[in-house]
This record gives C-alpha cells, sequence and structure tokens, in this order.
C-alpha cells in the first residue's frame, strides 16, 4: 500500500497565532513555522501560549528540518522553547534568521542550533521534500510561501502574504511563480485565511507612509511614533519622514531595538548618516527636531510607550503639546490595554492620532480577491485554508467552492487532527496530541488546568486562610484561630462576619475533639466545607477557604 503524505497543523487552526504545521511522509518529516500565542484573558499570570509538541519529541529521528516563512511571532516565537525539545536544522530566508539568532541566543541555544539562510527563490532538499522560498508581500520584509514537492504532488504554502503592487522595498510578490507552479500541477494549497471577512483588495503600505508625511509636515511638536517593533516597512517610512523634514531619530524598547539593529545590519532599513542618535542626547533637541521610535502599540504594561505615558519610563516621559502617533491596530484581545494607553496620553495632554481616527495601519493580510487571485493562479485540486479561526477557515472554504473547487476535495481542519494526501484523495484520519502548553516565567508547561482554576478562583472570589494551633500532646485548641483574607473582605469592615467565621471553625473543632479524631486531613476539610456553606449563604460568594494546622 502507498505511503500517504500527512498534514499535521499543531497550531494555527481555529485560532489567531501558534502557527505550527508539520508534514509527514514516511520516515521522513518537515515542519513549517514555530510560533507563539497570546494568552486568554482568563489566563491569570500566562506570558505567552506555545504549541504541544508531544508529537515532535516522539518522532524526532524523523524531523530534518524547520522552515520559518518569516519574522512575526506567532511564527517564531516558540522556536527556543520547541528547540530545547527537538533538534533540527532551522531554514530561514535573511531577516528571518537574523531575529532568531537573538532569541536563541538569549535562551543559550544559538551555538547548539544550526541555522541555514536562504534567499527567495532557492531551493532545499529535506529527507523526500524538495522545498522552494517564494516572495511574498506581508509586513515585515524577507516573507515566503514554500512550494513544497513531495512524493505525491505539489503543495504550496502561502503562509501569511498580501499583493502590493507598490511595496516600500523587495518588490512584488512573485505572482508569476505561483502562476508557473499552477501551469505544471498543484495537489494542494494551504492559504492564509486572516482577512478572508474582508472584500475587495488590501491597501497598500505606502498608503501609511502618504498619511504619516501629512502628519509629519509642518509639525513643530515632539513626535513619539509607536507601532509593531516587526514592521521594518512602516520603520523605514518613519525614518524617511523625520530625514525629509530634518528630524533626528531615537529608538526605545528592547524588541524595536534589536529588530531595527538586525534590520541595518541587513540593510533592510537603510537609514542616512547622522540621523540616529542616542535617547540622553535626542532629548536636549528642540521639539521640531525630534522623532522617538517606540514599541508598545498593544498597549503592553512593560512597554516603552506604557512606561512613557504613566511616568516610568527613565528617560522620556510624554509631555503636552507631543503628538503620539500609534501606527497599528489594536489586536484582537488587546484593545482594552491600547484604550487604556490612548487615555492616559490623552490625560498628559498628547496630541494621540490613532487607528480609529486615521489611516494609519493597514493589514498584511490578503483580502478576498487576493486570496481568490491566487488560488486561480494556482488552480489546487485540493484546499486547506489555514491561519484563522472557525469562521475564518469556514469561509475560506465556502470561497474555494465558489472557485471552483469540489466540495469533497476542501479540508477544513483543526490543530492535533491527521489530514491525509493521496494524488486522488484527501481525508482524516485520527488525531495526535496537541494543545496549547503555557510560559509563565521560565516555566515551561507547569502552569496547567487546575493551577489556572485557582488563579481564576482567587481573582473572582479572594482567599480565606484559617490558622489553627492544636497542642502536639491531646490535641486540643491552644489558641483561637487566627482568620486571614485576601481579596474577600477589608477586616475592619467585617468585625462581626469574622467572629461569625471564627464561631463557626471553634464549632467543627469541636465536634471533632469530641470524637477524639485525630486525622487533620479530614478536619481541613470539614473545616474547608463548613466555612464555605456559611460565607456562601452570608455573601453569595465562594472564597478559595485554606485551612493551615499547626501542632505546637
Amino acid at each position: 500500500m502507498a505511503e500517504k503524505l500527512k498534514i499535521i497543523a499543531l497550531g494555527g487552526l481555529n485560532e489567531v497565532g501558534k502557527n505550527l504545521t508539520v508534514f509527514e511522509y514516511g520516515q521522513d518529516m518537515i515542519i513549517v513555522d514555530c510560533g507563539l500565542g497570546f494568552p486568554d484573558d482568563d489566563m491569570y499570570g500566562v506570558d505567552i501560549v506555545i504549541p504541544d509538541v508531544t508529537y515532535l519529541v516522539k518522532n524526532q529521528q524523523k524531523i530534518r528540518g524547520i522552515i520559518l516563512t518569516h519574522g512575526h511571532e506567532d511564527h517564531i516565537g516558540a522556536l527556543p522553547y520547541v528547540m530545547r525539545e527537538i533538534k533540527a536544522p532551522v531554514f530561514a530566508t535573511p531577516l528571518t534568521a537574523g531575529l532568531i539568532q537573538i532569541k536563541l541566543s538569549e535562551h543559550g541555544l544559538l551555538e547548539k542550533t544550526q541555522i541555514e539562510v536562504r534567499k527567495p527563490g532557492e531551493k532545499i532538499s529535506l529527507g523526500c521534500f524538495k522545498i522552494e522560498f517564494i516572495h511574498v508581500n506581508h509586513s515585515i520584509p524577507d516573507a515566503v510561501a514554500l512550494a513544497i514537492k513531495t512524493p505525491v504532488g505539489m503543495i504550496i504554502h502561502t503562509s501569511d502574504f498580501k499583493i502590493d503592487t507598490t511595496p516600500v522595498s523587495g518588490g512584488m510578490i512573485n505572482i508569476a511563480r505561483f502562476g508557473d507552479l499552477g501551469q505544471r500541477g498543484v495537489l494542494a494549497l494551504l492559504s492564509d485565511s486572516t482577512n478572508v471577512e474582508k472584500p475587495g483588495y488590501s491597501h497598500s503600505e505606502r498608503n501609511v507612509g502618504e498619511r504619516l508625511d501629512e502628519l509629519f509636515n509642518g509639525c513643530t511638536q515632539r513626535i513619539i511614533v509607536t507601532t509593531f517593533a516587526s514592521n521594518v516597512h512602516r520603520v523605514q517610512q518613519v525614518i524617511d519622514c523625520a530625514a525629509k523634514y530634518g528630524r533626528h531619530v531615537a529608538v526605545t524598547g528592547r524588541s524595536m531595538e534589536n529588530a531595527m539593529r538586525v534590520s541595518m545590519e541587513l540593510e533592510s532599513i537603510k537609514v542616512p548618516d547622522g540621523l540616529f542618535m542616542d535617547l540622553n542626547q535626542i532629548k536636549n533637541l528642540p521639539p521640531e527636531k525630534i522623532v522617538i521610535i517606540t514599541t508598545g502599540s498593544q498597549g503592553e504594561p512593560m512597554s516603552a510607550l506604557y512606561r512613557m505615558a504613566f511616568a516610568g519610563h527613565r528617560q522620556i516621559e510624554i509631555k503636552s503639546g507631543d503628538r503620539v502617533i500609534i501606527s497599528s491596530s489594536a489586536v484582537p484581545g488587546n484593545e482594552r490595554m491600547v484604550s487604556r494607553v490612548i487615555d492616559e496620553l490623552f490625560r498628559r495632554g498628547a496630541d494621540v492620532i490613532y487607528d480609529k481616527t486615521s489611516d494609519l495601519h493597514v493589514s498584511g493580510h490578503a483580502y478576498q480577491e487576493e486570496l481568490k487571485m491566487i488560488m486561480a493562479l494556482v488552480k489546487p485540486k485540493f484546499f486547506m485554508p489555514v491561519h484563522g479561526e472557525q469562521r475564518h477557515l469556514c469561509t475560506h472554504a465556502k470561497i474555494a467552492k465558489q472557485m471552483g473547487i469540489a466540495p469533497k476535495n476542501i479540508m477544513v481542519s483543526d490543530i492535533g487532527h491527521v489530514v491525509e494526501l493521496t494524488g486522488k484523495s484527501i481525508s482524516r484520519n485520527g488525531t495526535v496530541p496537541s494543545g496549547k502548553v503555557l510560559v509563565d516565567g521560565t516555566g515551561v508547561g507547569d502552569v496547567g488546568s487546575v493551577v489556572l482554576r485557582d488563579r481564576k478562583h482567587l481573582a473572582q472570589d479572594g482567599m480565606v486562610v484559617v490558622i489553627i494551633n492544636l497542642s502536639s500532646e491531646d490535641g486540643s485548641l491552644v489558641t483561637s484561630p487566627d482568620i486571614l483574607t485576601r481579596g474577600f473582605i477589608y477586616v475592619k469592615e467585617s468585625e462581626e462576619l469574622m467572629r461569625e467565621l471564627k464561631d463557626v471553625v471553634m464549632e467543627t473543632i469541636d465536634e471533632y475533639l469530641l470524637e477524639n479524631v485525630s486525622d487533620w486531613a479530614a478536619l481541613r476539610s470539614s473545616i474547608k466545607r463548613s466555612l464555605s456553606e456559611y460565607l456562601y449563604r452570608k455573601t453569595k460568594r465562594k472564597p478559595m477557604i485554606l485551612p493551615v494546622i499547626t501542632e505546637i
């Protein structure tokens, strides 16, 4: 029986971010992208979310390489964590390679990782797979789609892309190559679904440059611009405007500084001599000569813009009259944090220009007509939408039907599901371990559902700690119980309730002492139950109750 090509998404389906797709045939396996996701609102204390790579660890001997399509966090952010678990060469375009080198170095993994740099148009062979890098437009330079030649046929994985006929740099997407591959025959297309709900065509990045020029022209204020650190094209346009209007530029925020350093080394960003200055130098210039490029477009509490707004930055503080340009849109889930920073900027008297009031951001993802164009050029037999939530994937599948692809040849999958391809069929065949691994500080995977449930409980209802001192000789109560609360009630204003709680604890202990019970675990459980029932009757709240018994 002939082998089948397996396509397994360990992230990026029914979610935004955490992109990781596995292609497996026989004894060979390649991995496309290795991204992170951001925690949901109820994931208290969690910093990032990464894919579960149990299946990769189990099949380590099959892995021939990891191919990264571009340098965004949702495609490269999990790499340092995954490389702790598996060993494989990493293939990436120059800017992407530069960004992952910084990440791996911070985690002490750079010297242990083989990084191979490839440019658009180049090809590599990994086991039975032959992979070609195809230049595409996106909101970061050096983004590529992949043409993967497999024993069952040609697979095209677009990754994140758009069609920009007037890009800032790097040239237009290689439409001709997609058409050429379509003429030769493409078995399956995996295509970006992020903006599938938006009709028409996405706007060119140059549109933002024109708007930035308007905001710089005639401005006598200090200008502070925030955008995604990886949006190199946007940063280039800010630099161009600064040079045009005689301003010097300073950069703040670690991720922005890292991205700028790598981009300048690779000449992805071109900066006129003498334009850049240190923050300590630039703040001594008159306002009309200053531009500060900073992180914080998503309102992150530790970002440079946040610290400027809330007077926590060592060198820069927002002043009345500053023009703050927020050149990005809020990622779903971050709207509240972004709004909080914008409100504080207004409170400090800043002139804030942001997405809802001005055309300062364009998406790096294709709209409907661009998605149709790629589909028409590629002419795939099978289609699998990727990179999106369920509504995105289903909408993209509907478009594929409109484009003439047979419904039986369209596969809307989910993470962990095994999709099998032959030259004649596409089908599901079981699942592999998958899901979310939570990263909290330096801990990877040690925060599970039980810990999250406890954190949620504490956040919603607070905690009551009952401290009981019993005699080690006869088990009698040595002192009156102490009750401490955190996040539940303010003790001084609820002294009567605290007395009642002590009475409940005393009654429970007395019952146990009368029965000569020395099972402290059972006593703790009984105290917890009786207090919980009493508190719910009195307050309709269910705080976490922690009885602590010590023998004296």
